[in-house]
């Protein structure tokens, strides 16, 4: 959710070490009218409350606070920086998550993995079910699994890790940490999915939600928008 990241993604539920969510910035608005939000989530901040108490602080509570009228539309995992929509009533609401189910929004993340991605492009297509017995694990399951597909391109090299832009065509719960994970290359910093030496190689979770595009309720105007990635 990617990652995560229609209507239907369910926000992973944190991993064991503690809840600090960042407080600077607080509440990063990238723009807003009288129907969007559009904000850039940091890394470490939930999208939605968890059920402990502890992690109550969230991006929609933040922006509900600032936006009364501010509804979750999709959403990112804890540890995923980058942009996220919110609707401000609920034409605008429902307008925008349609265009989720209907896939008719545009998405693009940047990730860091672990080792030497051979070739320059691809497409994955590997269904992913919730690995149960682990969750909020998922895994690719190619009997039960629902449908999942992301299309990957390197954009750099370094010593021991690739620099990529994926776009996720589906939005399965952790969709583009589990496909990573099937090249043989997790992402860095993912406290889920990747081996001790990839988990240790950055000081939080390599993927970013860089660009966002979707057509605005009030016009159908396309609308585009650009978070530079922070690593």
């Amino acid at each position: 959710m990617p990652e995560s990241e229609t209507l239907s993604a369910q926000n992973a539920t944190p991993s064991p070490y503690a809840y600090a969510p960042p407080r600077e910035p607080w509440l990063p608005v990238l723009y807003a009218d009288e129907d969007i939000l559009v904000l850039d989530k940091p890394s470490g901040l939930l999208s939605v409350p968890g059920k402990p108490v502890e992690h109550a602080d969230c991006l929609e509570r933040r922006a509900q606070a600032a936006y009364p009228g501010a509804m979750t539309i999709h959403r990112l995992d804890r540890d995923t920086s980058g942009l996220v929509v919110m609707g401000l009533n609920r034409r605008a609401h429902a307008h925008i998550s349609l265009q989720f189910e209907k896939r008719r929004t545009g998405k693009s993340y940047v990730a860091r993995v672990w080792g030497h991605v051979e070739g320059g492009t691809g497409e994955i297509d590997l269904p992913i079910a919730c690995d149960w017995p682990n969750r909020p694990k998922q895994m690719v399951d190619h009997a039960t699994g629902r449908p999942a597909r992301t299309i990957w391109e390197v954009t750099g090299r370094e010593a021991s890790a690739t620099r990529m832009r994926l776009t996720p065509l589906t939005g399965r719960s952790h969709q583009l940490r589990v496909h990573m994970l099937s090249l043989g290359h997790p992402i860095l910093g993912d406290n889920f999915y990747a081996h001790p030496a990839a988990f240790e190689a950055a000081g939080r979770l390599q993927l970013h939600a860089e660009r966002l595009s979707f057509f605005h309720p009030a016009n159908e105007r396309e609308r585009e928008f650009i978070s530079p990635c922070p690593f």
